[in-house]
């Protein structure tokens, strides 16, 4: 009786949209182009289609299996199957908390671009007066407009993680309006967001495809097409490659957090739910293409643009070099003059060698970027170079919140769902539980609001979740194809659908999807164990570049530990000596 009074999705679509909004976030948008850049173009679709279907689909249909047939939580759906596994619920909860600290973040930055995009001159377009009104600010000329605001006026970084220079007023007025709305969107669970999913799973498919005509229509954007869709076949032959595709369909599709579990546990007991997860699977991973194409066509068009100043400085170079007319060089016909100089004055052309710039539209495509470089400094540098530049600012950022609050949706729900399933939470409300877990979420994530809150941003997103999930599901296929038994779960799905799973998908979830995991989490570890001393990239702002570091603290534990030898040690600081002398 408490499970049938348990709610439910007002239809299947509603179920549909919210995995869609999930799985479908940040990472199509700024992960897999960089990837597809690394690893061949075109070619990488190979590996990642195939990795599709012989991890990512499976998986989702386990987790969505789980989820309707328990019709509880994570941790009760665990407890269920068998009470030794509940820790195993938990770990999913710890870990959706664990995201929702940091990701929120990231709708913070967006929520600061959103509210400066309404300006006459978009401030990252030009760099600042200094304060004695004689020229630009030094920091911001020494670098580009669009790094400096963000690494200067949005997070106000301090130049490592040991200097924290206090909270951002701004970012944390942000943060506290992403939590707000990540409140009103889960205010009264499943009903809000049932609702909710309907604009936050499709507006930002409106806003790419606009993007995706203005984009094709920019000059030199089908270089970029073109680079993405070129095949670099001997990719293939790389292991890294295979690696990357079956990590980004991994955490692409939100496996793990227990997120797909609680979705699924308001379903109707007898959905459909292995055709919904094949949709959903398909739709994230035709956006992650489809993104990618808006992606190449704006970054064929910054190329292209660098390209062309390039040459014009080039162009201007020679001309005053040589005294020539003005109208003798174009940039058509530079490297022509280059030639023609070089034979006719050797002498006078080695004296510019130092001073001429390699101008290349390949290197210029091939400068990979990814994560929060490519959503707010290389999409920045593009629109500040497009007409009517605040209108496409707005689009974007709007977008990329969408996408942001859509996941967090998912998040959240991860983390009440599985809590409201035990009775002593049961017996609150829902506005004021679902208050009190944002509050949590957002006094622990103002500490990413301080000058060195984005390091700590990275350290999250690089170590907070990547092993625990890969244990988590790889114990869950595990749990469901040994432990609970294929054949049991086979009846539970032929009750709920009325058929059994065919060959396939017990193939993969007894044989292929388990080694595939195994595999993934032993490249983790031996990458981890190579890596070295733990370093960081950290803004200097006397060099203005972003310089790798090696954490002192994280050194002296070592050393105390016995994890790295004195003598190695010894060596690091000696080098860091060096730096700082030099």
């Amino acid at each position: 009786m408490e499970k049938d009074a348990r709610p439910k999705w007002d239809s299947p679509v509603q179920f549909v949209l919210a995995c869609v909004s999930y799985a479908v976030g940040l990472g199509n948008v700024w992960r897999f182009p960089y990837l597809c850049q690394m690893h061949g173009g075109g070619g990488f679709l190979i590996p990642y289609l195939l990795m599709l279907f012989l991890e990512g689909v499976p998986l989702f249909y386990l987790e969505l299996a789980i989820g309707q047939k328990m019709r509880l939580g994570s941790i009760g759906a665990w407890t269920a199957i068998s009470p030794y596994l509940g820790g195993m619920g938990l770990a999913s909860v710890v870990t959706s908390l664990y995201l929702c600290l940091y990701y929120n973040i990231i709708n913070a930055w967006s929520f600061w671009y959103l509210f400066h995009s309404f300006q006459s001159v978009l401030p990252w377009a030009e760099c600042p007066i200094n304060a004695n009104r004689t020229g630009p600010i030094k920091e911001c000329e020494q670098a580009t407009p669009t790094q400096y605001f963000f690494y200067r006026e949005t997070l106000d970084i301090s130049s490592s993680i040991e200097e924290n220079g206090g909270i951002h007023t701004g970012q944390a007025l942000c943060l506290i309006l992403a939590w707000i709305i990540t409140y009103l969107f889960i205010v009264r669970g499943v009903k809000s967001t049932g609702k909710v999913v309907y604009f936050t799973a499709t507006f930002p498919y409106v806003v790419l495809f606009v993007y995706l005509i203005r984009g094709i229509t920019l000059h030199g954007a089908i270089n970029g097409v073109k680079y993405m869709f070129t095949p670099k076949m001997e990719q293939l032959a790389n292991p890294t490659t295979w690696i990357n595709a079956a990590t980004q369909i991994f955490f692409s599709l939100g496996l793990g957090f227990g997120s797909l579990i609680a979705f699924s546990s308001y379903n109707q007991y007898n959905n459909n739910f292995e055709r919904q997860a094949i949709v959903v699977s398909l739709i994230n991973s035709g956006t992650s293409i489809f993104a990618s194409i808006v992606t190449f066509a704006i970054y064929g068009f910054k190329a292209t643009v660098n390209y062309e100043n390039c040459l014009e400085r080039t162009r201007l170079l020679l001309l005053n070099a040589f005294n020539l007319a003005e109208d003798s060089i174009t940039v058509d016909t530079v490297y022509d003059w280059i030639e023609k100089l070089n034979a006719t004055y050797p002498e006078q052309f080695a004296e510019l060698n130092t001073r001429l710039e390699n101008c290349d539209l390949e290197s210029e495509l091939d400068t990979a970027v990814e994560g929060t470089g490519l959503a707010f400094i290389v999409y920045s540098e593009a629109i500040k170079n497009m007409p009517l530049s605040q209108l496409w600012s707005v689009l974007y950022f709007i977008m990329l919140l969408l996408l942001g609050m859509g996941s967090m949706l998912g998040n959240v729900t991860a983390i009440i769902t599985p809590l409201r399933d035990f009775k002593v939470i049961s017996r609150m409300s829902s506005e004021l539980f679902n208050g009190l877990v944002c509050l949590f979420c957002l006094l622990l994530g103002l500490g990413f609001t301080t000058t060195s809150g984005s390091y700590w941003f990275t350290m999250f997103n690089d170590y907070g979740a990547t092993f625990s999930l890969l244990f988590i599901v790889l114990i869950e296929v595990i749990t469901v194809s040994y432990i609970y038994g294929i054949k049991r779960f086979e009846k539970d799905i032929e009750d709920m659908l009325g058929h059994r799973p065919n060959w396939y998908w017990k193939i993969m979830w007894t044989f292929t999807s388990p080694l595939l995991l195994i595999a993934l989490f032993i490249f983790y570890i031996i990458n981890y164990i190579k890596g070295g001393t733990p370093t960081y990239q950290a803004w200097n702002k006397e060099l203005v570049i972003l310089q790798l570091v090696v954490n002192i603290n994280i050194l002296l534990l070592l050393r105390r530990s016995r994890v790295c030898p004195p003598q190695q040690t010894d060596t690091l600081y000696y080098y860091i000596f060096l730096m700082q002398s030099s």
